[in-house]
């Protein structure tokens, strides 16, 4: 489960970093968020949901989700990323803490109960979510110097053969 949200951070990192710093702070259009309200959010986010996650309801009387919504304070691209950092490393930190036996458990999340595997499938949903805003976003910044952060158009075919010499035909694999 770690490897799914690393691999949903680095996408969002890798579209940030092409954005221009001034891209981060703009928004598209007044009912648009930009690319640092983004990543506030999910920044507050993960950290109101995972500080003590077993052992304290998800939605933490110090966060003010509003204002995650409002522009940043401070807005650097330095401060944008150093908070962003905050809240993945509550999520990195609190999902590496769990053993087998926590998924079993029952959590709240805004006083609805969840089983711990519902908690991190609802985390992982709503990151993919806003990291696919923020990769759109970051795209439509940087059109001339844009690297993709996936298949190239046109070279699916190769992607695969090449996937296939590296993990041969799961049907095959014990």
């Amino acid at each position: 489960m770690t490897r799914r949200f690393q691999d949903l951070k680095s996408l969002a990192d890798r579209a940030i970093a092409q954005a221009p710093d001034a891209a981060l702070f703009t928004a598209i259009d007044p009912a648009s968020n930009s690319i640092a309200v983004l990543m506030q959010h999910l920044a507050g986010n993960m950290r109101s949901r995972w500080r003590d996650f077993l052992t304290s309801d998800g939605e933490k009387p110090d966060r003010h989700r509003d204002g995650e919504f409002e522009a940043p304070p401070n807005q650097t691209r330095a401060a944008m990323l150093k908070d962003w950092e905050s809240g993945w490393g509550e999520l990195f930190t609190e999902l590496e803490r769990l053993r087998p036996a926590d998924l079993e458990r029952t959590v709240t999340v805004r006083h609805e109960p969840l089983t711990v595997v519902s908690a991190i499938n609802r985390q992982l949903s709503h990151a993919a979510m806003h990291i696919g805003q923020i990769v759109m976003l970051a795209r439509h910044a940087a059109p001339g110097t844009w690297k993709t952060l996936s298949i190239p158009r046109g070279q699916s075919e190769a992607f695969n053969e090449n996937m296939k010499k590296e993990f041969g035909n799961p049907k095959f694999r014990s």
